[in-house]
């Protein structure tokens, strides 16, 4: 039996009109659940549903298997592959339009996404719960985004009340996007900072701006020549009474098979012992983990 006709079996498709609304994932792979379906992920970005492969599969699978997801959602309009497993990340239409950019809708908030010019669209789905923590506990605090790449966590927190938010990126295209969102959102900017910075030589700066009462830290696994997250986390745990105010919220997040929950625990009962762990924050359930490996988002406080 080929993958795609195994995947039948298990693919989750929204139940009502307004889950069509909701950009999700419809099927996770990655998580070792699903025997010899490890390499695919699909997710609804309506109106595109966005095939991604982690190894190669026949053609002909593909289209058989695009042609079932178009009888079963009537409002999709394109169909797209990526392939993750080439360096490129290329994407491929299969069926319907060619769509590259539009907005997608988690609960009340929108974000824009960008299919076919980098190997990431824009937004993690896996982190909406995440978002969903900050948005609830961001009234009148102020907010230090590291790593804010298209700032979706400066959005939720904009929305939940923050006192100011400042994000920082060593990329200025995912900064800018990052100020799409918020107008996308009708989200006034007079309180929200965007700065091109290398984090890990600006912690003077970040202590003139601060103290910050939450932190958000959800860096790259690995980025050659600036991030390498085993070497750099520490570098940033370390120093956080230098910006962070006495008593103040942190949430740290990880995503790397090889390090984990227990990597930040350690780090943080080292480095940063006056925080408590105080919540872990799991991905929505369809991103089921069968050797515990996956996204990790813990919520410390001082």
């Amino acid at each position: 039996m080929s993958a795609f006709s195994q995947l039948l079996k298990y693919i989750q498709l929204p139940k009502s009109i307004n889950d069509l609304s909701q950009a999700q994932r419809l099927f996770h792979g990655r998580g070792h659940a699903y025997k010899n379906l490890e390499h695919i992920t699909i997710d609804w970005l309506p109106p595109v549903i966005l095939i991604t492969l982690f190894s190669p599969e026949p053609r002909i699978e593909i289209e058989y298997f695009a042609d079932w997801l178009l009888l079963n959602f009537p409002f999709c309009q394109s169909i797209q592959l990526q392939h993750r497993y080439k360096l490129s990340g290329s994407f491929e239409l299969i069926r319907g339009d060619t769509i590259q950019n539009l907005s997608i809708q988690q609960d009340d908030l929108k974000f824009n996404i960008h299919l076919g010019q980098t190997r990431n669209t824009g937004l993690f789905l896996d982190m909406q719960n995440g978002r969903r923590w900050i948005q609830k506990h961001s009234k009148g605090k102020r907010v230090l985004n590291l790593f804010a790449y298209t700032c979706g966590f400066s959005v939720v927190a904009q929305a939940g009340m923050a006192k100011s938010i400042l994000n920082v990126d060593m990329s200025r295209t995912s900064l800018n996007i990052g100020r799409e969102n918020h107008r996308l959102n009708q989200q006034s900017l007079d309180q929200v900072k965007f700065e091109k910075l290398n984090i890990f030589k600006s912690f003077s700066r970040f202590k003139k701006r601060g103290p910050f009462d939450l932190l958000i830290c959800d860096p790259p696994t690995f980025q050659k020549g600036s991030v390498d997250i085993a070497r750099d986390y520490p570098k940033i745990i370390r120093r956080l009474d230098e910006f962070m105010e006495i008593k103040s919220t942190l949430l740290l997040c990880l995503n790397s098979p090889e390090l984990g929950r227990d990597f930040l625990m350690q780090q943080m009962a080292e480095l940063a012992p006056r925080y408590m762990l105080i919540n872990e924050i799991n991905p929505p359930e369809i991103y089921v983990e069968a050797e515990g490996k996956g996204l990790t988002a813990l919520c410390f406080q001082a």
